[in-house]
């Protein structure tokens, strides 16, 4: 008995020293990134003793257990990845330009030069929402106005500063109160705020659930003054939110969308990536990935996307993509 009891004490051992943990920053809870993180995570996974994939078991890598964190949001997540507190992130494709060439907001801050990309994800769209009696009905409209563009730091900062310009307009002229999307959202409905920008994945929780307490409308994102924005930022295309994702906004919105990588670090070995790449692009995941989330059905593999991510692949990303014939 004692033996036995030995041997599976040496058992249990071995199986937990085979347990690799992966941590993927995602976002804020209640936001497409953190919901869209724990499908991802779930589906890398294969813990020791997970049946096989062809038998309906996990098809992620083998010994691995994935984990989705909440946290702060695209320009957090480059922080974590810098500082190696996190495996792999989701973070928005322009921030994560900037911050690989050390440009636009990562300007005379250094390229953050170990930061890899292992996939394009899916877009989310920019919402530029306003109380119906705050009689707002485009960017020019929130001069003297009590607008939050995030928290400060935010990437929603960074991209309502890209509005603001686009429009020949400065912080200034408004009455910019930063906070994060559900004090924001609470803060619209008590009548203190006049108008928020959140970027994520339509329909936005927070936003559906404000749309249920005040009357809201949403704000075009469009003109001559984006098409200009759009070839300064290529990473934003034109888009709409349609007719009827909140309610009383009855019309659809034109807006623009950015996407959302799959970002790690270049310390990270090749062959793990490899398997993590491996096991996102794989018909199970791609199904959990559709059935799990209406965002799930923008994802494609194909050489443009990888192109359109702007960062340089991670070695194990670029050798599946390789032997997968996407790219040569």
């Amino acid at each position: 008995m004692a033996a036995m009891a030995v041997g599976l004490a040496l058992a249990a051992t071995a199986v937990a020293q085979e347990i690799r943990f992966f941590q993927i920053g995602t976002g804020p809870t209640g936001e497409t990134r953190f919901a869209f993180g724990g499908l991802v995570a779930n589906a890398i996974s294969n813990p020791p003793g997970s049946r096989e994939c062809d038998k309906g078991g996990s098809c992620g890598v083998p010994g691995m257990v994935a984990v989705a964190k909440s946290t702060g949001g695209s320009i957090a997540n480059i922080e974590a990845i810098a500082a190696k507190r996190l495996d792999a992130a989701l973070v928005q494709a322009d921030i994560a330009y900037w911050a690989y060439h050390g440009t636009g907001i990562y300007k005379g801050k250094g390229a953050v030069q170990n930061l890899r990309a292992i996939a394009m994800l899916y877009p989310e769209s920019l919402h530029l929402i306003a109380r119906k009696d705050a009689k707002i009905a485009s960017v020019r409209d929130l001069k003297g106005k009590r607008v939050s563009f995030g928290d400060k730091d935010s990437a929603e900062m960074v991209h309502g500063k890209l509005l603001l310009g686009a429009f020949g307009m400065t912080e200034g002229q408004l009455k910019l109160s930063p906070m994060k999307p559900g004090p924001a959202a609470d803060a619209m409905a008590a009548g203190t705020l006049d108008a928020m920008l959140v970027v994520d994945a339509y329909p936005v929780p927070i936003l559906a659930e404000l749309a249920q307490r005040s009357d809201l409308v949403l704000i075009p994102v469009s003109g001559p003054e984006i098409d200009k924005l759009r070839i300064q930022n290529p990473f934003f295309t034109a888009t709409t939110i349609p007719a009827d994702t909140y309610k009383g906004v009855g019309a659809e919105v034109k807006t623009l969308d950015v996407g959302v990588v799959l970002v790690t670090a270049a310390s990270q070995p090749d062959e793990l990536i490899y398997g993590v790449t491996r096991a996102l692009w794989h018909p199970s995941t791609q199904k959990l990935l559709t059935d799990g989330h209406p965002r799930g059905k923008l994802i494609h593999l194909s050489a443009s996307e990888i192109e359109r991510m702007g960062i340089q692949l991670h070695g194990g990303a670029s050798a599946y993509y390789f032997d997968a014939g996407v790219i040569k």
